[in-house]
């Protein structure tokens, strides 16, 4: 995720935050929480929900989060009384609740400088493999095995209680896929149908992991290998 709001840049690629153009420090955790923030926007994020995101299997108070949020606010120049961008639902959660926009794309040209190019709408950009596509995020899908769930290394990196932590596997062979459920508690289902052992996916085709609604897309899909020839 790469998104800019106010005079702020947010990209999850290089883990940084530039406020007016420059680097501007946070913890690992303010930034995950900010990072949560700007994916589930405008929601409201429960404070149960980030606490056990910020904080698995570990008992935190309140105050921790309070102070996580106090962090993220200096970061980016906003106040808890004129509250620009993180607002507080008292008793429940927060929510990023400003204007954000993608990021403009670089490309690098003919000197080796890099120029802005005008963002495209994911359908439409013509990925060089096979991916998903939320709401909120699209994930490129790699040749082999994918991993769909919570845990942070996973191919396809969902931050949702309703998501298992191993929840699905998308397995892409020559541009084909196909997806299988990995024992998770809510289930995974292609197109409203719950599914278990490998099945194959389609173009368009509609996926759920918990609550979590994704489309499969196979636009440019991986060229399978060419066979070398030997002279």
């Amino acid at each position: 995720m790469r998104v800019v709001f106010g005079a702020c840049e947010f990209d999850t690629l290089r883990h940084a935050l530039l406020r007016h153009g420059r680097p501007t420090p946070l913890s690992p955790r303010a930034f995950r929480l900010l990072e949560i923030l700007l994916d589930r926007r405008p929601d409201v994020v429960a404070k149960n929900e980030l606490l056990e995101s910020l904080w698995p299997e570990t008992f935190v108070s309140d105050a921790g989060l309070h102070n996580l949020v106090a962090e993220v606010r200096a970061a980016i120049g906003d106040t808890p009384r004129a509250a620009q961008f993180i607002r507080t639902v008292p008793r429940f959660g927060y929510a990023f609740n400003g204007e954000a926009r993608p990021a403009p794309a670089t490309a690098v040209d003919a000197t080796g400088m890099t120029t802005d190019v005008p963002p495209v709408d994911a359908v439409e950009r013509g990925l060089p493999g096979p991916h998903l596509i939320s709401r909120r995020r699209e994930w490129r899908l790699s040749e082999g095995p994918n991993d769909v769930g919570r845990d942070r290394d996973c191919a396809v990196s969902i931050d949702s209680p309703s998501v298992s932590r191993r929840h699905a596997r998308v397995v892409v062979t020559s541009g084909a896929a196909t997806i299988e459920d990995l024992g998770s508690k809510n289930g995974t289902y292609v197109n409203k149908r719950r599914v278990g052992d490998a099945v194959a996916l389609e173009d368009g085709d509609q996926m759920r992991v918990g609550s979590v609604t994704m489309v499969f897309r196979s636009v440019g899909a991986l060229p399978s290998t060419m066979t070398q020839r030997h002279s």
